[in-house]
């Protein structure tokens, strides 16, 4: 991995644990598997710890690999560094997608109830006025009492948003094509077409990976069917949403938006929806920032710990869903 991602997610008392179960090479990380000392490492690695920014394992790392067979990654995807030939080497693959979606349900989870409450636009009406308004005459719009939230896709992350719901008084809707009745059921959620998702709910929270199939997915006609003040929600990907029509409706009132992501990734600084009352922008903060990355190295430890054991991952990446994943 990256010797800052190392350095975020791998604090001392993570090697030290990390020690305790494994041989771990002292540092520094390698960065680098074209150096003489990362072939020399290479030469005896039984499974590689990887992170963020970690290089491509191709056919030519894993020949200087022999006994590889075996990557626990501390963070979500794999697609950047686990290449075709890892899977047919037979290697296993674990990812810490599991920890890291937590922090993000947790995030729309908050967002889900102060867009319910309006607590961002009262706030800024009360900055203004500086007088409490006559709470009695709050309007029949205000609120999460048996509203209706809409999850798009049941990823790791939209399942956990979809747990953390439970408790709350709010229907639930979702669509995900990949997602039998049966299974919605199980999730105790009703699962509905795209277009009822987005026609139905007062709040839709956009959890689908990008991929080739949902660039573009959520498009003018599904954002211009949407209630009058409703709320979207996107933490996925910015280009999984159509930006253009996104900003035009935003801009014109009819709904709300909270984006942990945009297309492109920043916005230009001239982009309407930054001074725009009805978007919040925050800088892709919903995944694991902080304290929270020591959940990730926790999982990776455990993993490596199960797999050092004979037990096998608890979180394995297969190859056969990864046209599914982010």
């Amino acid at each position: 991995m990256s010797q800052e991602a190392a350095a975020a997610v791998l604090d001392s008392a993570s090697l030290d644990a990390f020690g305790q179960v494994c041989d771990l090479a002292p540092p520094p990380v390698l960065d680098d598997l074209w150096t003489p000392r990362a072939r020399s490492l290479l030469a005896d690695v039984d499974l590689l710890v990887t992170g963020w920014g970690c290089p491509v394992l191709d056919e030519e790392v894993l020949r200087a690999a022999p006994r590889l067979r075996a990557v626990v990654h501390t963070a979500g995807s794999v697609r950047g560094h686990v290449t075709d030939a890892c899977w047919e080497r037979g290697i296993e693959v674990s990812s810490a997608a599991a920890a890291n979606a937590l922090p993000v349900a947790e995030y729309t989870l908050a967002m889900v109830l102060l867009a319910g409450k309006q607590v961002l636009e009262r706030a800024r009406g009360f900055a203004e006025s500086r007088r409490r308004d006559d709470w009695l005459r709050t309007p029949g719009t205000v609120g999460n009492y048996r509203s209706t939230v809409g999850i798009l896709s049941a990823s790791l992350i939209g399942r956990r948003v979809v747990e953390l719901l439970r408790p709350h008084d709010i229907e639930v809707l979702l669509h995900d094509p990949y997602v039998s009745d049966a299974d919605a059921a199980e999730l105790g959620v009703q699962r509905v077409g795209l277009a009822e998702l987005f026609a139905r709910c007062n709040t839709v929270s956009v959890h689908t990976p990008l991929l080739p199939t949902t660039r573009g997915l959520v498009g003018r006609a599904l954002i211009d069917s949407m209630p009058a003040g409703a709320m979207l929600i996107n933490t996925s990907r910015g280009a999984v949403v159509d930006q253009d029509a996104l900003t035009d409706a935003v801009l014109a009132g009819r709904i709300r938006a909270v984006l942990d992501v945009t297309d492109p990734e920043v916005l230009p600084a001239d982009h309407p929806l930054w001074n725009c009352e009805n978007a919040l922008i925050t800088p892709h903060l919903a995944g694991s920032q902080g304290n929270e990355w020591r959940r990730l190295a926790d999982l990776a430890l455990a993993e490596t710990a199960r797999w050092a054991s004979g037990t096998g991952f608890l979180h394995p990446v297969r190859r056969e869903r990864l046209a599914f994943l982010a």
